[in-house]
This record gives structure tokens, C-alpha cells and sequence, in this order.
């Protein structure tokens, strides 16, 4: 299943990369949806190429019944993005893979901000996939809303961390 977004936030590239990049923000994004950052770690200087892995843990209230049934009553989510060096624009671009323990789904996006005067295009395009044998496009199908939802949620949550920080 395929996930695609696209938003635009009045920041800079660099205002937006520093917020994806910051440990607060990503407690506060995991708080706002009723889950909590288990762990959060940055591998290298996020002036260049870097990377962040994020552990939450996401009730999963707001699944569909289907996925509810393999998963449980949480989930326990690592996201790793690898960040690119910026563009000569100073544009950014960061590959996404996103592991749920004990669920059959992977995730896997790509997340461009794209330097756009003094604001930043966020766009986001991805697969959800799920390896289980004849059920696994359903699974698959289920939670590919949540998971852009969840994806655009950091998004949406950059634009209020920036104006209030």
C-alpha cells in the first residue's frame, strides 16, 4: 500500500531539521498520541549526514480490529531515519524504515524537505507492506491510514514546536 503526503511549514530547512532531530519534540510527538519515547538517539551532526532511532510505545486503541487481533493492546514501534547532507539549496532528504515488534507490517518512506524560499515542503512517500500469507495485503490495507496519519502527525506537530519554542 502506498503512502504519500505532502505539506509545507513557514520555517527553514534547517529550523525544520534541528526540530525532526530534537528529543523533546519527538517525547512530546509520541505524548500527543497517547504513547511514550521509550528511547531516543542522533548518530552524527545533523549539519551533515545523520541519523535518529526513536523507540515508542503506541496504544492501539485507534487500529482496526483486524490489526488489533495480531498486535495487542500496544505497540512498540523503532523508527530509524538517515538523514542526507543538505543540497546545495539546502534541501534535506531522509529514508525511513519503521519496525513494529511483533506485528507483520514494515514500513519503509522517504521524507524530502525541499527549501522553498524561507519555507520548507515537507513531502513523504512510502510502502507499507505485510508478510503474512493471504491476509498480508489486508493487514496491509488496515493500516496504511494510521501509519500516514502517524507519519503527518510529526509534520503538523513541527509547524506548533516552532512557533511556540
Amino acid at each position: 500500500m502506498a503512502l504519500s503526503a505532502s505539506t509545507t511549514l513557514p520555517h527553514g530547512v534547517d529550523s525544520v531539521t534541528a526540530v525532526f532531530a530534537n528529543e523533546d519534540f519527538q517525547r512530546h510527538t509520541s505524548e500527543f498520541v497517547g504513547g511514550s519515547l521509550e528511547s531516543f538517539t542522533v548518530a552524527g551532526d545533523i549539519a551533515g549526514e545523520f541519523s535518529t532511532t526513536s523507540v515508542r510505545t503506541l496504544p492501539t486503541t485507534r487500529l482496526p480490529e483486524i490489526a488489533r487481533k495480531f498486535v495487542g493492546e500496544s505497540l512498540k514501534v523503532t523508527q530509524v531515519e538517515n538523514w542526507e547532507a543538505p543540497a546545495a539549496d539546502g534541501s534535506r532528504q531522509s529514508t525511513i524504515s519503521l519496525k513494529i515488534a511483533g506485528a507483520p507490517i514494515d514500513v519503509s518512506a522517504v521524507q524530502r524537505l525541499v527549501a522553498d524560499g524561507g519555507s520548507t515542503r515537507i513531502e513523504l512517500e512510502g510502502n507499507v507492506t505485510s508478510s503474512v500469507p493471504f491476509l498480508g495485503g489486508k493487514i496491509a490495507d488496515a493500516a496504511e491510514p494510521m501509519v500516514g496519519k502517524a507519519l503527518n502527525i510529526q509534520s503538523q506537530q513541527a509547524q506548533a514546536w516552532l512557533e511556540s519554542h
